[in-house]
């Protein structure tokens, strides 16, 4: 019998990434540290998976843009000196192994692999952290001691016909994985489900050692491209080693609403897939449930007041309607619909906000028209300005999607034109 596996895990979670496609939102900062849900940035979500899993050593890797989310984590994840091993650490690229910033997922890992050697855990979890999704990792670790696995994948079904924009795991009926198909033009499906493929979260867990030998040997391979996917993997399964997929879609979080969806997943990579996933929440049962209090979605706290809502005359109710509204935001004789109000703004009489994004600190005059916009933090729109209603007009002043949706950038001031 092979001896057991110790669980005592370290995570990494990979926040280095540029986010191109979420410009002009990563101007100033890097994809994980862009804000998500009024109050929180896209991070917390792999974070708070992880702590509320019992997994409480985390470093944060970080490399581009990275001054907002070092000061994120620390006003919202640092833990008392008090509770050893029990830390959330921001480690920026040191070029530990070489004059190069991290080549890819696997040399990211590599190049800090001396962390792994100062806490000699027996597992390691690899997260990426820029993806929205509720997930009890706890789950996946016993999967993998279970099934004595060298590596898991976590990964998703999803239907066959869209696969082939994503890496695909080939599984046998077991879940052993048996092969790897990056964006196949014909993806293999599921054993038993035709229409289904599964397709790879980027979300790992490794045995120690096998780890840290797969990526010495790869770091000295010239002809790498230095990712866990692309090469680290298939790789172990060329030489025999026991790699299985984990099913995200039988994950189960505690107290989870009846009508939550637990397997919940977006990648929010371009900016019509995060608006899209903010607005998943105004739902009024939405699929991902931030009201579970067993399982709590952690962010800075604040000590900003509660949102207030004034005016009750005719023409001029300060109201929201299927909408999230933050602390500290004043809806002060404005209408509110269908949209995300993050903390500390104020809305002013007689504007119109519908299916709209606002982050902290934006401030709207008098009068003014907002629809289907995305406003970054610290900006002031005048009285009377109207975004998101005449498509020309937008095309020649803002960034505007391929879905419509208007972007505003962090600390602009909106006039009329």
């Amino acid at each position: 019998m092979s001896p057991p596996i110790n669980k005592r895990i370290l995570a990494f979670v990979m926040a280095g990434g540029k986010g191109t496609r979420l410009m002009p939102l990563t101007n100033e900062r890097s994809k994980p540290s862009v804000p998500f849900g009024g109050c929180y940035r896209i991070i917390d979500f792999v974070l708070s998976n992880l702590i509320n899993s019992g997994i409480y050593s985390i470093y944060v890797l970080t490399q581009f843009k990275s001054q907002s989310l070092s000061e994120h984590l620390l006003d919202a994840w640092s833990f008392s000196s008090l509770a050893p091993g029990h830390f959330v650490r921001a480690v920026p690229a040191q070029q530990r192994h070489g004059d190069h910033w991290y080549r890819g997922t696997a040399d990211c890992i590599h190049q800090n692999s001396n962390l792994i050697g100062d806490r000699d855990p027996g597992l390691v979890a690899v997260f990426g952290g820029d993806h929205i999704f509720f997930m009890n990792v706890a789950h996946m670790v016993d999967y993998t001691i279970e099934k004595e696995a060298d590596a898991t994948v976590a990964c998703i079904p999803h239907p066959i016909a869209e696969a082939h924009q994503f890496g695909v795991i080939q599984v046998d009926e077991d879940w052993q994985i048996i092969g790897f198909q990056e964006k196949p033009s014909n993806p293999t499906p599921i054993p038993g489900k035709p229409d289904l493929a599964l397709v790879s979260m980027g979300n790992y867990i490794f045995q120690t050692q096998g780890l840290l030998d797969e990526l010495e040997e790869d770091a000295g391979n010239d002809n790498s491209t230095h990712d866990f996917g692309k090469d680290v993997l298939p790789k172990m399964l060329a030489e025999g080693r026991k790699l299985y997929a984990y099913d995200f879609s039988r994950n189960q979080i505690p107290n989870s609403a009846s009508d939550a969806n637990d397997s919940y997943w977006r990648d929010v990579g371009d900016l019509d897939a995060y608006y899209d996933a903010n607005m998943d929440l105004r739902a009024v049962h939405p699929q991902l449930d931030l009201y579970n209090p067993e399982w709590p979605l952690r962010s800075a706290v604040t000590f900003l007041p509660p949102a207030k809502f004034v005016h009750n005359v005719e023409g001029r109710i300060g109201h929201a309607i299927q909408s999230i509204v933050c602390e500290g935001s004043i809806i002060s004789g404005g209408t509110v619909r269908n949209s995300i109000i993050g903390r500390d703004c104020r809305i002013n009489s007689y504007c119109q906000i519908d299916q709209s994004i606002l982050m902290d600190d934006v401030q709207v005059g008098r009068g003014a028209q907002i629809n289907r916009c995305i406003v970054d933090k610290h900006v002031v729109i005048d009285e009377d300005v109207q975004i998101g209603v005449d498509p020309e007009q937008d095309m020649k002043r803002f960034h505007v999607t391929p879905h419509g949706v208007v972007v505003i950038p962090k600390g602009s001031h909106v006039t009329r034109p």
